[in-house]
Order: structure tokens, then C-alpha cells, then sequence
């Protein structure tokens, strides 16, 4: 697996572009360190992997767009040390953005052909989080409660199973809305009962199976 000179620099260049658009320095800093071409299909390796697009990864499935990944990471005020829950495994490539912040990862991912395919390329590249096969909206209850979690596909509303997961105080970042276009909520649970949510704008997520909507 090869990160040289030239992706090095292309991944400044997305820094230095994503740094224009508000992103703070240790977001910055942990996507400058994350090969991002190596969580891309063959052909979009090079140029294309460092361009702020969102590109498909298979199982129906993409790659966010760099400066959706950085506001999600932004958003969660990640500290060193914390358990986050990560819903939505995908390539990996945030799941790695979270680990080089410091954050100790508990992801989960529902489609087998990715789970496969990243549980064995994280570690390839010294990331190591706890990986899980199954439906994310169910959580991972056994390690809560979590200082944070992070939603990477779109939900018709805010899973209550994740909300209970949460610690007081904790912060959910997640996409709401039915269709291609949701709207970036952060939730933060005050209280064991309350939580307040905040909304940051209009964003496209794959969208999580009708069929899982409907079991929450």
C-alpha cells in the first residue's frame, strides 16, 4: 500500500481547501494523516480521491465527501480518550478520522461485503477499532454508555435505541430526513430523559433500509 510524495500533497491541498470552509486545525490535522486514496476502488486512487466528492465503494454504498466527514467530526468536539459509536462502517475512512482524534471506535456496519473488506484494511493501515456485523440502529449496547456518537447514513428520525446509549452530556451527530437530502442534527442528551437538538444545514446520505426505519 503506497502513500508517497504525491498523495501527501494532494491531501495538503484538500486540507488547505476544507481549512477555507471553516474546519478547525485538529479535524485538519487527523484528515492530513489519513491515506484517503486507500479507501477508494481501483481507478479513483490518485487525483480523484483527494477531489471534496462523495464516490461509490460498492454494496450500494459511497465514500463521503471529505468536507462532510470533517463537519460530522467537527461537530462531535471529539477529546482523546472517548468511546464513540459509529453507525455506518462504510470504507472505513471516517472510522480512521476518529481514531487518529484520539477516539477509541465501536463500529458497526450492516452490509457484509464492507464489513469484510474493512475489517481487514484498518488494521492493514494500524487502525484498530472494535468492529461489529449487524444492524447499526440497534447500537452496541454492552460497551455503553458512549461519550459520542456518529450516524453516516440517513434516518427518517433519531433512533431511540441510540439515545438510550448515550451518556448524560454525550453528543449524537446524525442526518435526519427521508429522501436523498437530510438535514445534520448534533443531539446532546442533558439529561437522562432530554436531549436538545441543534440543526447545521442540508446534506446527502445513502439512506438507511425502509425496512430497519420502521423497526425503530
Amino acid at each position: 500500500m503506497i502513500d508517497n510524495y504525491k498523495h501527501k500533497g494532494m491531501r495538503k491541498r484538500l486540507v488547505d481547501e476544507l481549512a477555507k470552509k471553516g474546519i478547525n486545525k485538529n479535524v485538519l490535522e487527523a484528515i492530513n494523516k489519513v491515506p484517503r486514496h486507500l479507501f477508494m476502488e481501483k481507478g479513483f486512487e490518485d487525483f480523484a480521491s483527494y477531489k471534496d466528492c462523495a464516490f461509490k465503494i460498492g454494496a450500494g454504498q459511497t465514500i463521503s465527501q471529505p468536507y462532510t466527514v470533517a463537519f460530522q467530526t467537527q461537530l462531535l468536539d471529539i477529546k482523546r480518550g472517548e468511546k464513540i459509536l459509529e453507525i455506518g462502517t462504510g470504507s472505513g475512512y471516517q472510522t480512521a478520522v476518529l481514531l487518529e482524534m484520539g477516539a477509541k471506535v465501536y463500529t458497526i456496519e450492516r452490509q457484509k461485503e464492507l464489513f469484510d473488506k474493512t475489517k481487514v484494511l484498518l488494521p492493514e493501515l494500524g487502525y484498530k477499532p472494535s468492529f461489529f456485523y449487524g444492524d447499526g440502529y440497534k447500537g452496541q449496547p454492552i460497551f455503553a454508555p458512549y461519550d459520542k456518537v456518529i450516524v453516516t447514513c440517513g434516518a427518517p428520525e433519531i433512533p431511540a435505541l441510540l439515545v438510550t446509549q448515550m451518556g448524560v452530556g454525550a453528543l449524537m451527530v446524525i442526518p435526519v430526513g427521508e429522501g436523498e437530502v437530510q438535514e445534520m442534527t448534533l443531539v446532546h442528551k442533558i439529561a437522562e430523559n432530554q436531549t436538545e437538538t441543534t440543526e447545521f444545514g442540508k446534506f446527502s446520505f445513502v439512506p438507511m433500509l425502509a425496512e430497519r426505519a420502521k423497526s425503530n
